[in-house]
């Protein structure tokens, strides 16, 4: 009697068949998807994914894919787009129509309108003979495969091929178009993966005021002071000359104390950080708090330098409570 198991590892065997066999197409050049790459990327409208049922879901996958990869794309219903969304379409539009048997009524009903339209139409099928097949200026014929499903009837594989299909072009575009990590944090603005691309320092640290500063020949009574009246641990320090040359910390201050310095009459400069990490207001989060673990000394601070004066400090905290995670 068949497990569970036995059914899954049918299922993954039937799927990676289908994509071995999609990947050997384009390998050995009977595929077409240079010539559909050409036209994506000469397309001077937007490229229109559609398909019904399963392939619909994968339309919309696609349709995503394209237009947060640099390519601007929709997908449009083949069911809607007979009662008047249609009218989305343009003449300098491409279309992407998928459907495995080439046949489904929803999408044979549209071809001869978006043919009309003058939107240049691809379909992406099995059955070369189709009438999608047809009334393409070009399509991209999968080999013959079985599906996942027992009775060779729920599209599983297929719907597999035609989406790691759809990510190919997509990323293919993509890379093509020289599309960057700037092009894709612009479309990424929300969401913890649009914070690592496009928050900077500045959006999180805990700023500096003109009082949160020590001076060289400052006593600890001083700096004592200064701690009580911030809630900063970290503190920079300046030379007579008002030039930044490094950081007193408040646990350096416990540590002193404790060991019975005299507040009044000690001074902080031999215990001065004169070779802090720091960063700039308009780096990235991300890149802030890759160099605070790069670091590895137990600190979870980083100082923020504008033209040689210290405008903040930067913690951990600040950036994990903005979203931002490694």
């Amino acid at each position: 009697m068949k497990t569970a198991l036995d059914i899954a590892l049918r299922v993954f065997d039937s799927e990676m068949d289908a994509l071995s066999s999609i990947k050997a197409m384009l390998a050995y050049g009977s595929s077409k998807f240079q010539n559909i790459i050409d036209e994506i990327m000469a397309c001077k409208g937007k490229v229109v994914i559609t398909g019904m049922g399963k392939s619909g879901h994968v339309a919309q996958k696609m349709a995503a894919s394209m237009a947060s990869l640099g390519t601007p794309a929709f997908c449009l219903h083949p069911g809607e787009a007979m009662h008047g969304d249609l009218g989305m379409l343009q003449a300098d539009d491409l279309v992407i129509a998928i459907s495995r048997s080439g046949e489904s009524d929803e999408i044979v009903t549209i071809l001869p309108n978006i043919n009309r339209i003058g939107a240049k139409l691809i379909g992406i099928t099995s059955n070369a003979g189709s009438m999608l097949a047809k009334s393409s200026y070009l399509c991209e014929v999968f080999p013959a495969f079985k599906e996942a499903c027992l009775f060779d009837l729920a599209p599983t594989s297929s719907t597999t091929a035609a989406l790691v299909y759809g990510d190919a072009l997509a990323l293919a575009a993509s890379e093509l178009k020289n599309f960057g990590k700037s092009d894709y944090a612009l479309r990424h603005p929300a969401g913890s993966l649009g914070k690592k691309l496009t928050l900077r320092v500045s959006d999180c640290m805990t700023n500096y005021g003109s009082e949160v500063n020590l001076r060289i020949g400052d006593m600890l009574s001083m700096a004592v002071a200064v701690f009580c009246g911030t809630s900063v641990n970290v503190v920079p320090v300046y030379d007579d000359a008002r030039r930044f040359i490094g950081i007193f910390t408040a646990d350096s201050l416990k540590n002193l104390i404790s060991t019975g310095k005299n507040i009044y009459t000690d001074s902080i400069s031999e215990h001065i950080d004169r070779d802090p990490a720091f960063v700039s207001p308009e780096d990235l989060a991300l890149e802030a708090l890759k160099m605070m673990m790069r670091e590895n000394d137990g600190h979870d601070y980083i100082i923020v330098l504008d033209d040689d004066r210290a405008v903040g400090v930067l913690t951990r905290e600040n950036i994990i409570k903005k979203g931002v995670y490694l």
